[in-house]
């Protein structure tokens, strides 16, 4: 299999596997024990967590281990609503969030309060002006993501959090796509609140972290034991944690050349595509996004077909979300940039990873040159347009 989906999910590097291994055999104590095993277990949590505070430019007692991306997402948003309703209940987010935003923000609506989704443009960038003028009084919190997992995006992170700062709101970004490829400094940035996951990064499933700003309001989102100092009970999931620290320290280590390398790729991919196949349409900024995001249009066909022709030749590629892969409907993203129904359809995103080689990419190349001109050929929409 040639693995293009690095943004659905990473494989877990050996490294990382290295470290997690005996921390679920020996190393199993309870990290709230006090006896030296237990003592163990507590100092590995404690290294992941200053590993990932050094990298964002955090204080260690500000990283919060969670289950997933989602779940942060979910406390961010439900927990900082939750504590802050004498202000206001009121929340700003964007047409092209993450569902574990999007969500997070429906359920919130359905019990009072009132959300207000932030338009973007045709490249699928969020206005900063729009931002601005959307601000009341009684606005709690923004919401907007670093990097669009779809499309590749990434939103101008310092501008629209320098808004919400100056205007009094918190503000809160999703990061679980652009952690590990972009530079992300709190400080520097204004974010309150940010929350990322391991899997992204090769890191094991089943592990995320909220950043919380010190002196940010926001209630527990999960009640126990007391772990997390207070804010996320339950057993710390020892190895998962510990192999998050290591992935992210790793990554962070090989962010600028593998920048650099898959940046090279994704833009000749690009170049290579759109002289070779006719009605393409790269969709999202061509320059304000994630090293390794590819997203194309093919015009008058299916972009699930695609996949499963693609799939037969032994590529792994998505046609969106991996989270909403199973809807039918065409992608909320392309939607809210314009985009009509039938472009929508037949997208296809391409994710590189750290294993990616350009022999594979030129591979894929010539496949989908092949694949494209199949289902053309059996499509009406094409032989309508040759009509023309």
């Amino acid at each position: 299999m040639i693995y293009l989906d690095n943004a659905a999910t990473t494989p877990v590097r050996q490294e990382v596997l290295d470290v997690m291994m005996p921390l679920m055999s020996e190393g199993f104590a309870n990290p709230s024990s006090v006896y030296k095993a237990g003592r163990k277990a507590r100092a590995a949590i404690e290294e992941a967590r200053g590993r990932i505070s050094e990298i964002i430019g955090s204080a260690s007692r500000e990283i919060y281990f969670t289950a997933s991306g989602t779940e942060s997402a979910n406390w961010a948003i439900k927990g900082v609503a939750e504590a802050n309703t004498a202000k206001g209940k009121h929340i700003i987010t964007s047409a092209i969030e993450h569902p574990a935003v999007l969500e997070s923000c429906k359920y919130l609506k359905n019990n009072g309060w009132e959300i207000t989704y932030l338009p973007v443009d045709t490249t699928g960038l969020v206005p900063a002006e729009n931002l601005d003028a959307a601000i009341r009084p009684d606005t709690v919190l923004c919401s907007i993501m670093f990097a669009n997992n779809e499309i590749g995006v990434v939103q101008p992170i310092k501008e629209l959090a320098t808004i919400a700062r100056r205007r009094g709101v918190l503000f809160h970004t999703d990061a679980v796509q652009a952690f590990g490829r972009e530079k992300i400094d709190i400080e520097d940035m204004n974010i309150d609140l940010l929350s990322i996951s391991a899997h992204k990064i090769y890191g094991p499933k089943g592990i995320g972290v909220l950043y919380a700003r010190t002196g940010v309001k926001i209630e527990p989102f999960v009640h126990g034991g007391g772990q997390e100092r207070g804010r996320r009970s339950g057993t710390e999931n020892v190895p998962a944690i510990s192999g998050f620290g290591l992935a992210a320290s790793l990554m962070e280590a090989e962010r600028d050349g593998e920048t650099a390398r898959q940046t090279i790729l994704r833009d000749n991919f690009i170049a290579q595509i759109q002289s070779r196949i006719s009605h393409t349409s790269l969709n999202g900024h061509p320059t304000r996004r994630l090293c390794n995001n590819i997203n194309i249009s093919f015009d008058f066909i299916e972009g699930e077909s695609v996949l499963l022709m693609l799939d037969m030749k032994g590529f792994a590629a998505s046609s969106g979300s991996a989270c909403t892969s199973g809807a039918l409907d065409p992608s909320h993203v392309l939607l809210a940039m314009g985009m009509t129904h039938e472009r929508a359809h037949g997208s296809l995103r391409i994710s590189l990873g750290r294993e990616t080689a350009a022999e594979e990419l030129d591979k894929l190349a010539d496949e989908l040159e092949v694949i494209v001109k199949r289902l053309r050929e059996m499509s009406p929409l094409y032989e309508d347009q040759l009509k023309n």
